[in-house]
C-alpha cells in the first residue's frame, strides 16, 4: 500500500461520481436524472473554484514541501484534469441518453435550428421582450481592453465572418443573462408534443437582429465559461470593518483568476487562441472541451412538462409524535427531549418554537447561530418579532459561510435594522455551530431552552437535507448551550464543559479519548465498536486513530457522504473498518457518533465534520444524547443507513462506488424506510 490516505481531491471527485451515477441510474424519474446532471455540474463548478485553484496554487508558488500530501502537486493536477475528462465524457453520454428518453415521451429539447414554424413568432416576441432588454452585447475587435468575464456565468462567444470577401472576421462577446430570464423557454404544446429551448439557443436564433448593423454573411455563437479561483482574501486591517473587508473580498472573488475554461468544442481554432491569450490563462489551466451547452447547473431547476412520475414522490413532512396535538411546544420540551429530523418531519416546529417564544411574556431572551439562511427566511422574521416585543435577540451570522456571504450581509442589515444584536463570531474562528436559546422566567427562576443540531436554521434546506435537531431543556445541556453564547459574546467564562464537546477548545482530544476507550475496551476482550455518520473524513490524526483502533479489533462502521480518505478493509491495517456512502432523493447532512463504551453506548450528534478546518479553526457543537427513547431512534436511522441495499455504495482503496449488496432478500433504501419508520410512529 503506496499511502495511508486517499488523496483529498480525488476522492472529492469520486464522491462527485456518485451523484453522476444517480443520473445514470434508469430507476430515477427522467426529470430528476437532469437535474442530478444539474447537481454533478454545481459540485464541479465548486470543486474547481476551490479545491483546483488551492493546488494551482501549489503549483504556482512551488508550495510543495508545505504539506507531504501535495508533495506532487503538478501531477496531480494531471490527474484531476483526466479524471474530469473521463467524468465530462460520462456526463455528456448520459445527457444524450436522457434527451433521447424525453423524445420518446414526446417532449424534445430543441436548438435553434429546429425551432417550428409554430414556434418562430412566440420566440420572437419572447426574445424583444424579455430577452433583448438583458443583453450587452461587446464588439472585441476595437476594445482596447478584454471584457472581463464572470465565474458563473455562460458567455455566448460570436464569430461574424464572410467567407467571399475576405473582410476580416470580427468578434463579439455576449453573456447569457439565465439569472434574469432563466435558462429554460417552454414552447406552446404541439400535435400534442411538447417543446423546451435554452435561452442560449434563443439568443442564437435571434443572432442577426443583434447584428443588425454589420454586413457579415455568417454569424456563429459557441458557448464558453470560466471558472475563477473562489479564495477570499480577507486582510487585518482593523480600521476596516469585518462587513466592509467581506464585501471587498467578495469584489475580489469575483475578479479572481481563471483556472478553468469550458468551451464548445466545434469552437473555430482561431477563436479559442484569440479568447485564451486575451483570458491570460496558461498550460496549467483546464480546458474543457465539451458539447453547445455549459452551466449545466441550471439544470437543477429543469422544468416537469411531462408526468409526475417523472420527479420523486413529494411526500408531506411528517409531525413529530411528541408535539402532536400539544399547544406549546416549549411545554412539551420542558418535559421531554425530543428530536426533529428533516425532511422527514418538519421544519416548522422550529419556527414556531421562535413564535412562541417571541410573543411569551416569560421568554427574555432568544440568541441563535445561523451559517446560512433561506433567502425568504421565516426564522428571521420571528426574530425581528421577538425583538419588537421586547426580547433581548442576539443573531450570531457567519459572514465567510462560503458562496453565501452576500446573502448572509444582507440579513445582518434587515436584523440590526430591526433592533436584533448581531455578531459575526470569534476573530479566526467561523462558528458553524447549530444552536439556538431561549432564556425564560419561571416561578422566579431562569430556565434555559436549547436547540442543537446537524443542520443549518434553513427552511429551504430542510426540505431536501437529512438533519437531525434536538430539543432539550435538560439542564446538562442547556446550560452548557448558554455557556457557548458567553464565549461567543466574549464572555470570561470557563472553557471546562462537562457534556457538550466543542471545537477548537476540547473536540479533537475528546474524540482521541473516546477512541481510546475503544481500544482499551477491545484489548480487555470487552465489546468494542464506533460507529461514524459524517459528511467528510480527512483529518490525518484521526484517521490514524482509528487505525490503530481497528488493528486493536474494534468493529469500526462509517458512513461519509462525501471525502473520506481513510483506506478501508486492508488486511492487517483497516481490516476492521467498513465504510460506505449513501446518496438518493435528499442530501445526508449528519453528523452522528457513537461509541461502544464497554455496552454503554455514548451517543452524539455534531455540526462538524473531522476535517481539521471544523477541529481546530470554527465553533462547532457536539452534543450527547442522553434519552435512551432518543438513542433507540438514532440506533435505528444508524442500522438502516448501514443495511441499506439500493443507494449505499462501498467506498474502497480503488474508489469503485461499487453498490453495497446485503444478505437481505427485499430492498433496503434508507431514505424510504427512514419515512415509513416515523409514520408509523405517529399510528401507534
Amino acid at each position: 500500500m503506496k499511502s495511508e490516505f486517499i488523496n483529498r481531491e480525488k476522492s472529492w471527485l469520486s464522491f462527485n461520481e456518485r451523484v453522476l451515477q444517480e443520473a445514470e441510474d434508469k430507476t430515477n424519474p427522467l426529470v430528476e436524472r437532469f437535474r442530478f446532471l444539474g447537481i454533478f455540474s454545481s459540485n464541479r463548478d465548486e470543486f474547481f473554484r476551490v479545491r483546483v485553484a488551492t493546488v494551482k496554487r501549489l503549483v504556482k508558488f512551488s508550495y510543495k514541501d508545505k504539506n507531504p500530501q501535495y508533495k506532487n502537486s503538478d501531477e496531480l493536477l494531471k490527474e484531476i484534469q483526466g479524471i474530469s475528462a473521463i467524468q465530462q465524457t460520462r456526463f455528456e453520454k448520459t445527457y444524450n441518453q436522457l434527451e433521447t428518453e424525453l423524445k420518446s415521451r414526446g417532449i424534445f429539447i430543441i436548438d435553434e435550428t429546429e425551432i417550428l414554424d409554430e414556434h418562430k413568432a412566440f420566440v420572437h416576441d419572447y426574445f424583444h421582450s424579455s430577452v433583448y432588454p438583458a443583453l450587452v452585447p461587446i464588439m472585441l475587435n476595437n476594445v482596447i481592453d478584454f471584457p472581463f468575464l464572470k465565474d458563473k456565468e455562460i458567455y455566448l462567444a460570436v464569430q461574424l465572418k464572410n467567407s467571399k470577401s475576405g473582410k476580416k472576421e470580427q468578434y463579439a462577446i455576449i453573456e447569457v443573462p439565465s439569472a434574469a430570464v432563466g435558462r429554460f423557454l417552454v414552447l406552446p404544446e404541439v400535435d400534442g408534443k411538447k417543446y423546451i429551448l435554452l435561452l442560449d439557443d434563443v439568443i442564437r436564433f435571434c443572432l442577426a437582429g443583434i447584428f443588425l448593423i454589420f454586413d457579415y454573411e455568417t454569424i456563429n455563437a459557441y458557448t464558453i465559461k470560466i471558472t475563477r479561483d473562489a479564495e477570499l482574501d480577507l486582510d487585518n486591517d482593523v480600521s476596516k470593518s469585518f462587513i466592509d473587508q467581506m464585501k471587498r473580498s467578495l469584489k475580489q472573488r469575483k475578479l479572481g483568476e481563471p483556472v478553468r475554461l469550458v468551451y464548445d468544442q466545434s469552437l473555430p481554432e482561431r477563436l479559442m487562441k484569440y479568447l485564451v491569450k486575451h483570458l491570460g490563462m496558461d498550460n496549467d489551466d483546464n480546458f474543457i472541451p465539451g458539447g453547445r451547452y455549459h452551466n449545466f447547473k441550471d439544470f437543477m431547476k429543469f422544468p416537469n412538462v411531462g408526468s409526475s412520475i417523472f420527479e420523486f414522490k413529494k411526500n408531506k413532512q411528517l409531525e413529530v409524535k411528541a408535539f402532536k396535538k400539544q399547544g406549546s411546544i416549549l411545554n412539551v420540551v420542558s418535559k421531554q427531549d425530543v428530536l426533529v429530523h428533516y425532511p422527514y418531519q418538519s421544519f416548522k416546529y422550529f419556527v414556531d418554537l421562535l413564535r412562541e417564544a417571541a410573543i411569551d411574556p416569560k421568554v427574555k431572551s432568544i440568541k441563535i447561530t445561523a451559517y446560512r439562511l433561506a433567502n425568504d427566511s421565516k426564522v428571521v422574521n420571528t426574530l425581528v418579532n421577538a425583538a419588537r416585543n421586547g426580547k433581548k435577540v442576539i443573531a450570531v451570522i457567519e459572514l465567510q459561510a462560503r458562496f453565501d456571504e452576500e446573502n448572509n450581509i444582507h440579513w445582518s442589515n434587515i436584523l440590526q435594522e430591526n433592533g436584533v444584536t448581531v455578531l459575526h463570531g470569534k476573530s479566526g474562528l467561523k462558528i458553524h455551530s447549530k444552536i439556538c436559546l431561549i432564556t425564560r422566567k419561571e416561578s422566579g427562576e431562569t430556565k434555559n431552552y436549547a436547540c442543537v443540531g446537524t443542520g443549518n436554521f434553513h427552511e429551504g434546506t430542510a426540505q431536501i437535507y437529512s438533519d437531525i435537531s434536538l430539543f432539550t431543556a435538560d439542564e446538562r445541556i442547556a446550560n452548557e448551550v448558554r455557556r457557548v453564547f458567553d464565549i461567543i459574546e466574549g464572555a470570561l467564562v470557563s472553557l471546562d464543559f462537562e457534556h457538550l464537546v466543542l471545537s477548537p477548545i476540547n473536540l479533537r482530544n475528546q474524540l482521541g479519548v473516546l477512541i481510546k476507550t475503544e481500544i482499551e475496551n477491545a484489548k480487555k476482550g470487552k465489546p468494542a465498536f464506533i460507529q461514524l455518520k459524517l459528511n467528510s473524513l480527512v483529518d490525518n490524526d484521526l484517521i490514524v486513530k482509528l487505525y490503530k483502533a481497528s488493528n486493536a479489533g474494534v468493529k469500526i462502521k462509517l458512513i461519509v457522504r462525501g471525502i473520506c480518505c481513510l483506506v478501508p478493509g486492508v488486511k492487517g491495517y483497516s481490516e476492521n473498518i467498513q465504510a460506505i456512502s449513501i446518496l438518493d432523493k435528499f442530501l445526508e447532512h449528519t453528523r452522528i457518533f457513537i461509541f461502544g463504551n464497554d455496552d454503554q453506548p455514548k451517543y452524539y450528534i455534531a455540526s462538524a465534520d473531522w476535517m481539521a478546518r471544523n477541529l481546530d479553526r470554527r465553533i462547532e457543537v457536539c452534543c450527547p444524547i442522553y434519552s435512551k427513547d432518543l438513542q433507540n431512534e438514532i440506533l435505528n436511522f444508524m442500522d438502516t443507513q448501514f443495511t441499506d441495499n439500493v443507494k449505499a455504495r462501498i467506498l474502497d482503496k480503488d474508489l469503485l462506488n461499487k453498490y453495497q449488496k446485503t444478505d437481505s432478500n427485499r430492498e433496503i433504501r434508507t431514505q424510504f424506510e427512514m419515512y415509513n419508520y416515523y409514520q408509523k410512529q405517529l399510528e401507534r
